[in-house]
């Protein structure tokens, strides 16, 4: 296409008296449309006026169906239709990677409406956040007529506006809205594809629906309820509620032929037994509370709502519809597994034990479901997790820390406490009872497995390094291989019972979820679908690469660059450095709770660190995050952020900003406390006091575990203290912005107020932002926009050294 594209660059070469005024040349038009005269019922309308061919202008019209058809034009003069008058619409892109109030200004149409962003909009100045705007002017043209169209974008100084780029920025509203994949699951014999999609529309609008398909995508039906796959071929389930109760239907995905397979099912999740006699469901019952309104908390997971809420497991039998309890108790009892023979299943239940650490302690069993009998695999180990069976039920893989089982999968100095969340795989000989570790020299970590029947291999997704991937471990060898899948991020892999088609969904850092099949034999794949192809084509991305660096202390660490649209390397970008959250790496995903590609759209260079004590780079490093209370982690952060700088000039290194959550929140105080390299910086619900977070979150004293191992506030006061960000409240120079949910249930909203404060009192650039009604995640679609909106304020008027965004939004108020 032919497109006039004039950036703030080249206006800056031309005379100052026209320096900010931009005419436009180059429009998509579409029309002449003829508007024919209607027939005269009457001689005026209900509101008195005679007929005026304008009134066109009020009739509805479909700007995204109609310039479907539009053409690109570079003419100012627009032909009318003679003899009739007619309806045009002419288009063009504008698009501010920065906060703008340019002004439009129409001349030459005496009949005519403007539309950005769809939206009836007046001549003049408009107020435009960071995006592509599409600009329209409908008008209307008298018969013969041929009107000159004189459009000018008059841009204040210093906003970087450029007219006419065939291509879009990527924005917020890219990350929030489309349709996106949740996960897959293939048919028992591989033929059949049930995946779940969410929809989310401009409002916040989601909707949810399970697609049926043939492995090649062909379409067999779909619904907006849950449906999923019988145990054997390819039959598919959902609930419906009728006259018997609710009834589960089965549907047989090659003929289209339905049946009832049982009524008055339980509520909740069902599990169908492999022989499909029996359902295997929850069963629930809340502990009493003495009074609602003036309670005594038993023990601090006691103020979690449904902590006193217990499930216990029961069997309803489909021949006969009689349901039976099989576990009773007063500790929760989970469902892990079912045996193929349907004879066994593994269960999982768990108790406080608040005076050593672990303070939950768990226990894995085998139940026999003929006798009902317990037969303990493991008992109150609370560094283990989930378990399954192998086909033939010999074998039980379960997962777990390195400390399992008495630390058999530990792989580190004897003195050194490894990560309770770097999961590793056991196995279980059931014959022999004894456990063998699997991963003991495997680094990624794994977040799920499963034990194929149709090969008999064992396939797992795990972090690995700052990539989420899919392995096969074949349990004769112990061997592991990856799979050669050709995605950063594996979200779920689904295997059927037989054949070698398999399903998979998938993201890249530059590409959004995908739905891809699998030859387990040739490893070769498949893309069946990417939901977002076309809302992303005309989108322009810029240029994501690896960049990994080997520190002081000679490790190498982990990182990755995203660089503005258009970028120069000539010119000087601002830059802005995230990190991991928790003890999870940031990983490669497309879209994530602070979008890269967006802050690389509005001019950014965005640099992602994994410093030390991440997971997926093996046990040491990961042990690195205990006990050290961010030391480490910032040694890492500050360094490669200097020596990226270094070895990229492009970046100006007097604009760099930070940013991190939850952990990560906490690491962007305390870098303040440590270095003074960052111009601006923000803290969204992070960790000021370990102290404090320790006995107040609700998950404080439990994370503490993790984060602190053996040390407690009044064991070790100097990690909990010194390591704290109050307490070197003073050091803090940097401009720094908190937010936090109020309702945060996990890090709460006071470890953002007690730091705001602080730094209040010490007179240091700050604001506290509070998000109404929200926990530790920011979930409402609008609080979302605002949120993500004060964020890019915050980093344009520090940056940038461009307030007006953030002066908009927080204006100055005389107390």
């Amino acid at each position: 296409m032919n497109r006039q594209i004039i950036t703030l660059a080249a206006l800056a070469c031309m005379a100052s008296a026209a320096a900010d005024t931009i005419a436009v040349q180059n429009f998509r038009y579409a029309g002449p449309f003829a508007i024919p005269v209607p027939a005269m019922i009457d001689s005026v309308d209900v509101n008195s006026r005679k007929y005026d061919v304008a009134s066109a202008l009020d009739a509805p019209m479909s700007m995204e169906a109609v310039l479907k058809g539009a053409k690109d034009i570079s003419s100012a003069v627009i032909a009318g239709l003679p003899g009739e008058a007619a309806t045009h619409i002419l288009s063009f892109n504008l698009s501010n990677t920065g906060y703008a109030t340019p002004e439009i200004l129409v001349k030459g149409l005496d009949s005519f409406r403007l539309y950005v962003d769809g939206e009836q909009a007046q001549p003049g100045a408009q107020t435009l956040t960071p995006a592509t705007h599409r600009v329209d002017i409908r008008y209307v043209s008298k018969a013969g007529a041929a009107d000159t169209a004189d459009v000018k974008v008059v841009v204040p100084d210093g906003q970087a506006v450029s007219i006419g780029s065939a291509k879009r920025l990527y924005t917020l509203d890219n990350v929030l809205h489309g349709k996106r994949i949740y996960s897959t699951s293939i048919s028992p014999d591989g033929k059949y594809l049930i995946t779940i999609y969410s929809n989310t529309l401009p409002g916040g609008a989601t909707s949810w629906e399970w697609v049926v398909t043939t492995l090649a995508g062909a379409p067999v039906s779909r619904f907006t309820d849950a449906v999923a796959w019988m145990p054997a071929g390819s039959r598919y389930f959902r609930f419906a509620n009728t006259a018997t109760g609710r009834t589960m239907i089965v549907t047989d995905a090659a003929t289209g032929a339905e049946s009832v397979f049982a009524t008055g099912v339980p509520a909740g999740q069902v599990i169908v037994s492999p022989d499909e006699k029996f359902l295997i469901f929850s069963q629930t019952a809340e502990g009493p509370k003495e009074n609602p309104d003036v309670y005594r908390i038993l023990e601090p997971e006691d103020r979690q709502p449904g902590w006193r809420t217990r499930r216990s497991l029961a069997r309803y039998d489909v021949a006969t519809g009689v349901v039976t309890p099989l576990t009773f108790g007063h500790h929760n009892v989970s469902y892990l597994d079912i045996s193929d023979d349907a004879s066994k299943l593994l269960v999982h239940t768990s108790r406080s034990r608040l005076e050593k650490r672990p303070t939950t302690v768990n226990t894995i069993a085998i139940l026999d479901l003929a006798t009902l009998s317990l037969d303990t695999i493991v008992a109150e180990d609370g560094f283990i997790g989930g378990a399954i069976f192998s086909p033939d039920a010999s074998t039980v893989i379960i997962s777990g820390s390195p400390e399992a089982l008495g630390g058999i999968g530990k792989n580190l100095p004897q003195d050194r406490i490894p990560s309770m969340i770097d999961t590793q795989l056991f196995s279980y000989d059931v014959k022999s009872r004894t456990f063998k570790p699997l991963t003991i020299d495997f680094n990624p970590n794994v977040t799920s497995f499963k034990w194929s029947r149709a090969d008999n291999m064992i396939y797992l997704i795990a972090e690995n390094r700052d990539c989420i991937s899919a392995f096969r471990l074949n349990p004769k060898t112990g061997k592991f291989a990856q799979l050669p899948l050709g995605q950063d991020i594996v979200k779920n892999i689904s295997l059927p019972l037989t054949g070698t088609a398999a399903a998979f969904t998938s993201q890249s850092v530059d590409n959004p979820d995908r739905l891809y099949t699998l030859n387990t034999k040739t490893l070769k794949s498949s893309l069946l679908n990417e939901p977002l192809a076309d809302d992303l084509a005309d989108v322009e991305f810029g240029e994501t690469g690896a960049w990994d660096f080997v520190n002081s202390r000679g490790d190498t660490i982990c990182g990755r660059y995203y660089l503005p649209p258009h970028f120069d390397p000539a010119k000087k970008y601002p830059m802005i450095v995230n990190y991991y959250g928790g003890c999870s790496p940031t990983s490669r995903n497309f879209e994530s709770r602070y979008p890269h590609h967006a802050y690389a759209a509005q001019g950014y260079v965005v640099y992602v660190i994994e410093p030390s004590g991440a997971t997926g780079f093996g046990q040491e490093f990961s042990s690195r995050h205990v006990k050290t209370a961010g030391q480490g982690v910032a040694e890492d952060i500050i360094e490669g952020t200097k020596r990226f700088c270094a070895e990229h000039p492009y970046v100006d290194a007097s604009k760099i900003g930070c940013i991190g959550a939850s952990y990560g929140g906490f690491m962007t105080q305390y870098l303040q406390t440590v270095t003074d390299i960052f111009a601006a910086a923000i803290s969204h619900a992070g960790i000021s006091d370990h102290t404090s977070y320790w006995g107040e979150g609700y998950w404080g004293y439990s994370y503490s575990e993790v984060s602190m191992g053996d040390a407690y506030p009044w064991s070790n006061p100097d990690l909990y203290v010194k390591q704290s960000p109050l307490f070197n409240a003073d050091k803090i120079h940097t401009p720094l912005l908190f937010l936090h949910g109020d309702a945060d249930m996990n890090v709460p909203v006071g470890e953002s107020i007690q730091m705001f404060t602080a730094l209040k009192l010490l007179n240091r650039p700050t604001a506290f932002v509070a998000v109404a009604d929200q926990d530790h995640h920011i979930t409402d679609y609008q609080k979302r926009i605002r949120w993500q909106d004060t964020i890019f304020a915050w980093f344009a008027k520090y940056l940038k050294d461009q307030p007006q965004w953030w002066e908009s939004m927080y204006p100055e108020v005389a107390l």
